[in-house]
């Protein structure tokens, strides 16, 4: 009886050490393959796969060595980072963050300012579409936040995850011993699809019916867009006065100043406009560009895909017009250059894009 209950111990202990022994192992493993960059740099010899925004940039922000930023929605996704280092001088990492809000984004990179004290280049798309939304707005609500935070403990969260194992660790393990190069922020969050008349109409849903047009903003509305610039913009480059922001309004495609038009929202756009114009203005160390007088990229649909995205092409464009300064707006330029805007958009032929 006594030998039973010897060897049944045994086999408990031994059964308790397997299970400790296979747990010290995966965690071990996804140590040294770390797919979003939790606990330390990328090693040199691994392989990765940059892939799922919200769960690796964080990590890029703690682990990369880098001066410069490239940040955004999806409107940042085709910029290339190589692109932008040649033309402006910088090390840059590209943090993008699909369907973001204006506060996401700024979270983002306040944590990023944080931790890194060479940060001193960020450009940073202002999406056209955002600026009349609540400060707080946030489309994003399954975050993972045991990634973003310094507690240890819930790092078990990261550890002994299958999506991790299966969309980060995995994919690394099969790069790393295959060969495959570790993907590039050229690469990472970048799309290719077609563009073109025909996919933009594929996605468009014209009001068929032309609403009044809105004669502007509202005190309310126009305290709206105040307070949402105001926190997510202006406090943040207040704080840092010596990293200088490359912010631009997102060139949406003629069919997206339609589609205001027909909702008779126009002239509530230019009032937030020029209330996040005159805001930005004031941060000296804020270049602002507006690109919404490219006129031959804005009416050629062969640049979208839909009525907002351009094709990667605008965004290498982009990056070209402003470190040369071409639609930097100023103090001396804005009210002409936001009249000329107006008055081209409010009376632009719109039944001309579906003849």
């Amino acid at each position: 009886m006594r030998q039973k209950e010897f060897d049944a111990r045994k086999w408990f202990i031994k059964c308790i050490l397997a299970l400790l022994g296979a747990l010290l192992l995966a965690f071990v493993v996804l140590w040294i393959f770390d797919p979003y960059f939790h606990f330390h740099k990328p090693y040199s010899f691994v392989s990765y796969r940059l892939y799922d925004e919200r769960y690796t940039n964080d990590g890029i922000s703690r682990h990369f060595e880098y001066d410069a930023i490239i940040t955004g929605t999806s409107m940042a996704q085709n910029f290339k980072t190589s692109e932008a280092d040649a033309l402006f001088g910088i090390h840059s990492v590209k943090e993008t963050f699909s369907g973001a809000g204006y506060k996401e984004l700024s979270q983002n990179l306040e944590r990023a300012l944080q931790r890194n004290q060479d940060l001193k280049t960020v450009i940073w798309t202002m999406d056209f579409n955002s600026l009349i939304r609540d400060k707080d707005y946030d489309q994003y609500t399954d975050y993972p936040l045991y990634l973003y935070d310094d507690n240890v403990w819930n790092d078990v969260s990261y550890v002994f995850n299958k999506s991790v194992w299966y969309h980060g660790v995995l994919p690394n393990i099969t790069r790393t011993l295959t060969g495959r190069p570790s993907m590039t922020f050229d690469e990472y969050s970048s799309w290719d699809k077609e563009t073109g008349y025909e996919y933009v109409m594929q996605n468009y849903d014209r009001w068929e019916e032309k609403a009044p047009m809105i004669p502007g903003l509202t005190a309310e509305e126009k305290e709206m867009v105040y307070q949402n610039v105001e926190q997510n913009f202006v406090k943040l480059v207040n704080q840092y006065p010596d990293t200088t922001f490359y912010v631009f309004y997102t060139p949406y495609s003629i069919c997206w100043w339609d589609f205001m038009n027909q909702e008779g929202m126009m002239q509530m756009q230019f009032d937030a406009e020029r209330i996040a114009t005159e805001l930005l203005l004031e941060c000296p160390n804020v270049k602002l560009y507006h690109f919404n007088d490219r006129y031959d990229i804005i009416t050629n649909l062969d640049n979208y895909r839909d009525k907002e995205h351009y094709s990667a092409e605008i965004n290498t464009r982009i990056l070209e017009w402003m470190a040369a300064g071409q639609g930097l707006v100023t103090k001396e330029n804005y009210q002409e250059l936001l009249e000329k805007e107006k008055q081209y958009y409010l009376n632009y032929d719109y039944e001309s894009i579906f003849e």
